[in-house]
């Protein structure tokens, strides 16, 4: 017998992947958790039956949503990761030999222990000197937060505890957080699916931020497969990487991506117009 696992990634489009196995299923305080063995993507981490990252495809989002952000700040060294507790982010942050600290916020201690249990590639710095794992409420963190130079928002989708990380007021503490040359990403969802999230995050951001820039990627099991990324910048412009500086090993960001994702189809331009 087939097992399949359907995402319901809109009212009108879903997501069907052949499942091997379900490895582990519970409720956590916050959400429902499940990580299972699919055939096309290896193992994936689905809350609230939305997919989260999987194995095969995780390299592209977490390179994406973490170099072009520290290419960017002429000198990173302290760091603030908001929600992402499978660590994939922490991962590629911590490739910089810059950074001195990041900090991994993520409200949902059970990600970071299901996650450090079934994605050890994924989450293979988390227990690094140079990260420190607060689970708290990101919120809340950010509003006493200071001096940071990078803050990356890996959020869920903006229902149920994550809703507050894609409003003005989060970006205003976050530009308050952040030092004087500081730099800010936030998951930005499909502008092809959900293209008034990109409105409503763009718009926000430029409420505090003097430079807001979209960039794209292609990640194969997020709504549509193309999927954006809203930079704020309180003073650094994004430009070509410094190649003196992109000494780490990827398999999806390069300075010419880097540099590329910036360009944007005319829809998109349209869009946040």
């Amino acid at each position: 017998m087939e097992v399949w696992f359907t995402e319901n990634q809109t009212p009108s489009v879903r997501l069907g992947l052949k499942v091997k196995s379900i490895l582990h299923q519970a409720m956590t305080p916050y959400q429902e958790l499940m990580v299972a063995e699919t055939d096309a993507y290896g193992r994936m981490l689905v809350l609230d039956g939305a997919v989260q990252t999987t194995v095969m495809d995780e390299f592209v989002y977490h390179e994406m949503i973490t170099h072009v952000p520290l290419m960017i700040h002429p000198h990173p060294q302290r760091m603030g990761i908001i929600g992402g507790g499978d660590g994939g982010a922490v991962r590629e942050a911590l490739k910089h030999p810059s950074v001195e600290q990041v900090h991994l916020v993520e409200i949902d201690a059970e990600v970071v222990r299901q996650a450090k249990r079934y994605f050890p590639e994924i989450s293979v710095e988390l227990d690094n000197p140079r990260t420190q794992v607060h689970c708290t409420d990101g919120i809340e963190w950010v509003r006493q937060a200071r001096d940071l130079d990078v803050l990356v928002v890996d959020s869920t989708d903006p229902v149920g505890p994550a809703v507050g990380l894609f409003q003005p007021e989060f970006y205003q503490s976050v530009a308050d957080c952040l030092g004087e040359e500081g730099v800010m990403v936030a998951q930005s969802e499909s502008p092809f699916l959900e293209p008034e999230v990109i409105q409503m995050v763009v718009q926000g951001m430029r409420t505090v931020f003097p430079v807001v820039r979209l960039y794209l990627a292609a990640i194969p099991t997020y709504p549509s497969g193309f999927w954006s990324f809203t930079l704020g910048s309180k003073g650094p412009l994004p430009g070509p990487a410094d190649l003196s500086r992109a000494k780490f090993a990827t398999r999806y960001w390069t300075p010419a991506i880097h540099e590329a994702a910036f360009a944007l189809p005319q829809f998109v331009e349209d869009l946040i117009r």
